[in-house]
C-alpha cells in the first residue's frame, strides 16, 4: 500500500497544476450547483416498528388537514396592554385569518376565539393553521408566508410569533460564521507551528476545497434522498477539523524530508508512502465509526453518520492528492514567506532534543508512577459522566430572540408547559362509531380514563377519522417535553387498557422517548462493532494485536473524559451559561437557579459523540504508533523508541489537537443547543486525548508491554494482508541528481 501511496503522490507532484484545477473545478462546480438547484433537507424522524411511530400513521390516516403530512403552524398572539376581546383586536384577528387562508397549502384556519383557543388571563390567544399538500421540508417557509399575512394584527398593536409542530430535529441550522472563526483561529496556529505564511495556507486551502466538495456532494444528495439540516453543520465541523489536519500532518513530513537535504518530489512520494498511509488508516477508522451508526435503529442518526462520513472521505482524498500537487508545484517556497519570532527556527524544527523528546524520556524513566496518575486524572475526569441526564431539548432552551424561544414561553405562560409537548392519543378501535355528539360510550370513556392518568393536564375533543375505526385525542401533560417526567405520561397513557380500544401515543416526547429506548438498546452492538471494526484497522496496518486492543482501550477512556465534562456543563449546569445558552422562563426566578441551569441532552447525541470521538482519537494513535513503530525499527530499543516517537510525532500532534479544539469550540456559538453540546464534547476530548492520553497514558502502557507491543503470533502474521503503515524506517539516503531524474524506488 505504501508503494501504491507514494507512486500517487509521485504523480500528483509532477502534474501538481493539472491535479490543483482539477480539484478547483469539481469543488467549485458542486458549489454552483447547489446555488442552482438548491439543497433540499428533510429531517426524517420516523422510527419505524415503535409505537410513536403507529400513532404518526394512524393519525395520517383520514384525520383531515393538519393531521396529514402537511403539518400545522401556529401563530401565537400576546396583548400586553389588554385582552384580546376588544372589538378592535378582533377585527384585526378576523383581518389576519382572512390574508392567512390566502397562502398556499393552507386550508383551515382556526380562530382564537374558541375553546381552549385564549388563555385564562385573556391576553395570549393561538391562530391554528392547517396545512396539505405540504412538503415537509419547506415548512419553515411556510410558517415565514403565514407570520407575514399576519401583519394586520401586529399593526392592531399585538405580538405574532409563528410556531411550526416541526421536531428540534427539523430545525433549520445555517453555517458560516463559526466556520470563518474556525478557519482563522486555525490559521493562527498554523502560522505559530510552521513560522512561515505559505506552509500555514497550505493546509487551509486544502480544508477549503475538501470542504465545499463535501458540502456541494451533501446538498445535491437531498434531491435524491432525506437529508437532516444537521448535515451540513455536522460535515463542516468534522470535515474542517479533520482537513486541517490530515494535511498538517502531511506537511510536516514534508518540510523535515526537504530539511534532511531530499530533494522535492523524492519528498514528496516519501511523505505520501509513509504519512500518507497514516492518513488513509486514521481516515477509514472515522468513517467505520460514522457508518457503524447504521445499526442504531435510528434513521436520522444513520443517515446523519454516512452523510458526515462523505466529508471525512473528502478529507482523505485531498490528503492524498492536492497536498502532493500543492508540494509539487511549491517546493522549497513552502518555507516562504518565514515570520519573525514565530515558529521554530531553522534547522530545529526537527531537532531529536525537543521538548516532547525530553518527555517520552522522562515518561519511559517512570513508566508505573506516570500510569498511576494519568488514570486518576482520567478518572476524575470521567466520574461526572455517571450523572449525565439525556432527554429531549425543546425550544425553551432555543437562543433568545428566535421566534421558537418566544413562541414557546408564551405559550407556557398562556396554556402551560405541557402546552409546547402536546401527546398524540390515537385509539384502533374494534368496532366503528360515528363523529355525532354525544360521542360513542367508548369514546367517552376512553376521554374520561385519559383524564385521570397522573400527569395529564387537559384533554381536548375527541376527533373520529373518516372510517371511523380510530379515534384521536390530544392530551396536553402537566411537564414541559424537556420533563423528564413527560416520558413518564407516556408510558402512563400506553399502559391504559380500554376494552375495544388499542391505544398508540405519538408526538414529539413519545417519539423522543421511543427513539431513546431504542438507541438505549442498540447501543451495546454499535459500540462493539465500532470498537471491533477499529481495532481490526489497527492490526492490519501496525500488525500488532496488542497495540490495537490498548489503542481501543485508549480512546473509550477519552471518551469518558468528554462525557464527564458534558455532565459538568449541562447535567450539572456549571457551564450551560458559558456556552451562551439561557434558562427556560418555567424555570424559578432563584439566583443560583437561573444561573446554574440543568440542559438534557437529546438521546442519540451521546451515540453520535461516540462514533465522531472514537474514529477522531484513533487519528492521533495512528500518527503517533506509526512514528514508536518507525523509531523501533532503527533501533530495537523500546524505551528509545517510544521517546523517538513521540519527540517525532509530539509537536505535530498537539498542533493539530489545538486546531481542531479551536474549530471546535467556534461551533459553540452556533445558537442551536445540539451544536454546543457537540462543540463542547468535541473539544475537551481531543484536549484530553492529545494532551493526557498520547502524552503519558500511551507512552506509558508502551513502555511497560516492551516487546509485546509488536509481537504478532506467527498463524496472524500469515493471514494478515500486507497492508501496514508502519513497516520500514522511511529513512533512506536522499538521492542525487534533480528532481525530474528521480527514479521511484526503494523499500516501502
Amino acid at each position: 500500500m505504501a508503494s501504491l501511496l507514494g507512486r500517487l503522490g509521485g504523480w500528483c507532484a509532477r502534474h501538481g497544476r493539472v491535479v490543483l484545477v482539477a480539484w478547483i473545478i469539481l469543488a467549485g462546480g458542486l458549489t454552483a450547483g447547489t446555488l442552482v438547484f438548491g439543497r433540499p433537507v428533510n429531517s426524517n424522524a420516523s422510527i419505524p416498528g415503535t409505537d410513536a411511530q403507529r400513532a404518526h400513521d394512524l393519525m395520517r390516516a383520514g384525520f383531515g388537514p393538519g393531521y396529514d403530512a402537511g403539518g400545522t403552524v401556529q401563530i401565537v398572539l400576546y396583548s400586553k396592554d389588554g385582552t384580546l376581546l376588544t372589538a378592535e383586536r378582533r377585527r384585526a384577528v378576523e383581518k389576519a385569518m382572512v390574508e392567512v387562508r390566502k397562502v398556499p397549502h393552507v386550508v383551515r384556519v382556526d380562530t382564537p376565539y374558541r375553546v381552549g383557543g385564549v388563555s385564562s388571563n385573556l391576553s395570549i390567544g393561538v391562530i391554528t393553521v392547517r396545512l396539505s399538500g405540504q412538503d415537509p421540508g419547506k415548512l419553515a417557509e411556510t410558517s415565514r408566508q403565514i407570520s407575514e399575512a399576519a401583519q394586520p394584527v401586529r399593526a392592531a398593536g399585538i405580538e405574532a410569533v409563528p410556531a411550526d409542530n416541526a421536531t428540534a430535529a427539523d430545525k433549520e441550522i445555517k453555517t458560516g460564521t463559526s466556520e470563518i472563526i474556525g478557519v482563522g483561529c486555525a490559521l493562527l496556529v498554523l502560522l505559530l507551528a510552521f513560522g512561515t505564511l505559505v506552509a500555514a495556507l497550505v493546509p487551509i486551502f486544502t480544508a477549503i476545497i475538501s470542504l465545499g466538495v463535501g458540502l456541494g456532494v451533501i446538498g445535491l444528495l437531498g434531491h435524491v434522498m432525506d437529508v437532516p439540516k444537521q448535515a451540513s453543520v455536522m460535515a463542516s465541523m468534522i470535515g474542517l477539523g479533520v482537513g486541517i489536519d490530515y494535511a498538517l500532518f502531511l506537511l510536516s513530513r514534508y518540510r523535515k524530508l526537504l530539511a534532511d537535504g531530499v530533494p522535492v518530489h523524492e519528498s514528496v512520494r516519501r511523505t505520501a508512502a509513509g504519512a500518507g498511509g497514516a492518513v488513509l488508516f486514521a481516515g477509514g477508522t472515522v468513517v467505520i465509526a460514522l457508518t457503524a451508526l447504521m445499526l442504531a435503529g435510528f434513521p436520522m442518526l444513520r443517515t446523519l453518520g454516512w452523510i458526515t462520513g462523505i466529508s471525512v472521505v473528502c478529507a482523505v482524498l485531498t490528503s492524498l492528492t492536492l497536498v502532493p500537487a500543492l508540494l509539487g508545484i511549491l517546493g522549497h517556497r513552502v518555507n516562504a514567506l518565514r515570520l519573525p519570532f514565530v515558529g521554530p527556527r531553522r534547522g530545529r524544527a526537527h531537532a531529536s532534543g525537543n521538548g516532547w523528546a525530553g518527555l517520552g524520556t522522562w515518561v519511559a524513566g517512570r513508566p508505573w508512577r506516570v500510569l498511576l496518575v494519568a488514570v486518576i486524572l482520567l478518572g476524575a475526569l470521567a466520574a461526572p459522566a455517571l450523572a449525565l441526564r439525556l432527554g429531549p431539548t425543546d425550544d425553551g432552551y432555543a437562543d433568545r430572540g428566535t421566534a421558537a424561544r418566544r413562541a414557546y414561553e408564551l405559550m407556557d405562560t398562556g396554556f402551560g408547559p405541557g402546552s409546547n409537548g402536546a401527546l398524540i392519543v390515537v385509539g384502533e378501535l374494534d368496532t366503528k362509531v360515528g363523529n355525532g355528539d354525544p360521542p360513542a360510550p367508548v369514546v367517552k370513556d376512553l376521554k374520561n380514563r385519559l383524564g385521570y392518568v397522573p400527569g395529564v393536564a387537559y384533554v381536548a375533543a375527541a376527533k373520529i377519522n373518516v372510517s371511523g375505526t380510530s379515534v384521536l385525542f390530544q392530551v396536553l401533560p402537566e411537564y414541559a417535553p424537556s420533563d423528564p417526567r413527560a416520558a413518564g405520561v407516556v408510558r402512563a397513557v400506553r399502559g391504559l387498557h380500554v376494552p375495544g380500544v388499542r391505544l398508540h401515543v405519538g408526538g414529539e416526547v413519545a417519539g423522543m422517548t421511543d427513539a431513546g429506548d431504542r438507541i438505549a438498546q442498540r447501543t451495546p452492538l454499535v459500540i462493539a462493532v465500532v470498537v471491533l471494526l477499529s481495532a481490526l484497522l489497527l492490526l492490519i496496518a501496525f500488525r500488532a494485536p496488542l497495540v490495537a486492543m490498548k489503542a481501543a482501550l485508549m480512546n473509550l477512556i477519552s471518551l469518558g473524559a468528554a462525557f464527564g465534562a458534558l455532565a459538568i456543563f449541562f447535567s450539572y449546569g456549571l457551564g450551560s451559561r458559558l456556552v451562551g445558552m439561557h434558562p427556560p422562563v418555567s424555570m424559578n426566578g432563584s439566583y443560583l437557579a437561573t444561573l446554574f441551569f440543568t440542559v438534557p441532552i437529546d438521546s442519540y447525541v451521546p451515540l453520535m459523540l461516540f462514533a465522531v470521538l472514537f474514529g477522531l482519537s484513533m487519528d492521533y494513535e495512528v500518527f503517533l504508533l506509526t512514528s514508536v513503530r518507525q523509531a523501533y525499527l532503527r533501533s530495537g530499543d523500546n524505551r528509545r523508541a517510544v521517546a523517538e516517537g513521540l519527540g517525532a510525532t509530539g509537536r505535530v500532534i498537539t498542533s493539530a489537537a489545538l486546531i481542531m479544539v479551536v474549530v471546535f469550540v467556534a461551533f459553540i456559538a452556533y445558537p442551536d443547543p445540539l451544536v454546543k453540546v457537540f462543540g463542547v464534547g468535541l473539544a475537551v476530548a481531543i484536549a484530553v486525548d492529545a494532551t493526557v492520553i498520547r502524552g503519558l497514558l500511551v507512552p506509558a502502557t508502551m513502555v511497560l508491554l516492551g516487546r509485546l507491543n509488536w509481537w504478532c503470533p506467527a498463524w496472524l502474521e500469515r493471514i494478515l494482508p500486507n497492508l501496514s503503515v508502519a513497516d520500514h524506517t522511511d529513512e533512506e539516503p536522499a538521492r542525487p541528481g534533480p528532481d525530474k531524474e528521480l527514479v521511484i524506488t526503494g523499500r516501502n
